[in-house]
């Protein structure tokens, strides 16, 4: 399986910027193997994101916004998805992925089933 990250190299937003370099950090530092898919350099990248948003996690105007991620074509969610799992120790959960042993996530999902 592909973690696939949607960005925008050539986003104008220092929000946006941060926000994929947050998320690209933390896919390289937890060695996590993942594409990047421009959409700035590549339409055929745009318009693929733009059509695997799920409706309910579409904005209510304009288009989705770069970091979107999937799991191959299951879509995990956005930054502020990805954040909220991130806070939680449940990123590999959300992107899809089995908590390697030794991660914080494996140890809280072996206390929650030995309770």
């Amino acid at each position: 399986m592909v973690i696939k990250l949607f960005i925008a190299s050539s986003s104008g937003s220092t929000s946006i910027k941060k926000q994929q370099q947050d998320v690209k950090g933390f896919l390289a530092a937890n060695k996590i193997e993942f594409e990047e898919c421009d959409i700035a350099a590549d339409e055929d990248n745009r318009k693929w994101m733009r059509e695997h948003v799920p409706e309910d996690s579409r904005p209510a105007t304009g288009n989705p916004l770069p970091p979107q991620i999937f799991n191959e074509d299951r879509y995990c969610g956005n930054y502020e998805a990805f954040f909220c799992a991130r806070e939680d120790n449940a990123v590999y959960a959300f992107l899809g992925l089995t908590a390697p042993p030794g991660s914080k996530e494996a140890e809280a999902l072996s206390k929650k089933t030995q309770m």
